[in-house]
């Protein structure tokens, strides 16, 4: 039943059915094959997997990732980086890089962090002379770092998956994201600075504080939600609607950028990206008990385990295979499938959960870049108005960025893990 199970996914995918309706029609074959299991356990199965309360916190952050986007808060903080640093070689790439790890602070989502800034700087940079396809590349990957630094939508899906603590996922990812992001500022900085892009006249102290004013209620947003979730004050799913209430009152009443009109389709924009992560989760969880009943796991353990009881072989093997699967899995499917079946590997090997899952979320967010699901890829070469071929070339040399640092984070844990350890 295995077999026929992942043989039915496999064909729903090559049809391109959906990947939430694949999962989900594969149980159903499997059910009406053995024909001793009614049906309905298959949707028992599918509300038990959404019937958690750190899954309310998904709606609520890609909410609050919309109010930032609309209400201006991504311009000012954009504008106060670029006060900084915009007279560097690079200055506006730099700029880009700043942009995504502040919205990242904020968003939770990767292609919110790369819509939101790329939206804004992608067409100044190439009207400064920058080459249109190493922005929207760098773009595209600077929003990767939307799922490290917290919150992270994929981390929460992986902390219920695992039964890890979330908070302590939030913290983990600190460390990655503030590597990924000087890995890009040094490259954008040597490559600028080689090709000419950038530089410009150095902006005044007085400039300086008037941009840092206009942006300080941005500025603080992640500095609320992360200190109320580190501060003992509120859960993490509370910090989601402490988010949500913030960006609407600073989108409204003091930014004035978000009209009362927009708020219907700011919210049903969440609510279809919320439905499709649902969706997935629900029949994935399906997917997962059937997989639990066929021991599925257990023998891919121990299949991996016969091949080697090395910890560093191991973690390499897991690694490729998820950066294999990210270029056609979606990061939901990636972390609610593979998580059940990964996670008693390394756990046999003495690996920190809290650590695998910082590996997992930046395999899937590697993922991002690649085709043909590369989300990323298709949200920046929309606004620079590439061709899928063009800016799939160009992010060649930041994939080897990204891949260099997954290797440093998985075998160097001080940098997911010194924080948490910090924290206790």
């Amino acid at each position: 039943m295995g077999t026929i199970l992942f043989l039915t996914l496999l064909v729903l995918l090559i049809l391109n059915v959906p990947i939430g309706v694949a999962l989900g029609l594969s149980v159903v074959v499997v059910f009406m094959l053995e024909g001793n299991i009614p049906l309905l356990v298959v949707i028992q199965k599918m509300f038990n997997g959404t019937d958690s309360f750190p899954l309310m916190a998904i709606p609520f952050f890609l909410l609050a990732g919309k109010l930032m986007e609309t209400g201006g808060i991504s311009a000012r903080l954009i504008r106060f980086a670029n006060t900084i640093v915009g007279n560097l070689p690079g200055g506006l790439a730099i700029v880009a890089v700043m942009g995504c790890t502040f919205f990242a602070a904020i968003s939770g989502s990767s292609a919110a962090t790369t819509a939101a800034v790329g939206g804004i700087l992608i067409p100044h940079m190439v009207k400064k002379g920058y080459n249109v396809r190493f922005s929207a590349a760098l773009h595209a990957t600077g929003g990767t770092i939307g799922v490290m630094i917290p919150p992270s939508v994929p981390m929460v899906l992986y902390g219920v998956a695992a039964s890890a603590s979330i908070s302590d996922l939030f913290i983990a990812g600190i460390g990655p994201g503030i590597l990924v992001a000087i890995s890009l500022i040094l490259y954008s900085y040597w490559i600028s600075k080689k090709n000419g892009w950038g530089g410009g006249e150095k902006h005044t102290i007085k400039e300086i504080w008037e941009a840092f004013k206009d942006a300080i209620l941005a500025i603080l947003m992640p500095i609320i939600i992360l200190g109320g979730i580190y501060g003992a004050i509120f859960t993490p799913t509370e910090a989601a609607v402490v988010a949500v209430i913030y960006g609407l009152v600073v989108g409204l009443f003091v930014y004035r950028e978000i009209r009362w009109r927009d708020l219907g389709e700011i919210f049903a924009g969440s609510a279809s990206m919320t439905a499709v992560i649902m969706l997935i989760i629900a029949t994935a969880n399906a997917f997962g008990y059937l997989m639990t009943r066929e021991n599925i796991p257990q023998e891919i353990a121990q299949f991996m385990l016969a091949i080697t009881d090395s910890t560093i072989i191991t973690l390499l093997i897991i690694n490729i295979l998820l950066l294999i699967l990210g270029t056609f899995m979606e990061t939901a499917v990636t972390i609610i499938l593979l998580t059940p079946i990964l996670l008693p590997i390394t756990n046999s090997l003495g690996i920190d959960p809290v650590l695998f899952g910082v590996i997992m979320v930046v395999n899937s967010a590697i993922g991002m870049l690649t085709p043909p699901v590369g989300i990323n890829l298709l949200v920046a070469g929309n606004i620079a108005k590439l061709q899928n071929t063009e800016i799939e070339r160009a992010v060649i040399p930041f994939l080897v960025i990204m891949i260099v640092d997954l290797m440093l984070i998985t075998y160097i844990p001080e940098i997911s893990l010194f924080l948490v350890n910090l924290s206790k």
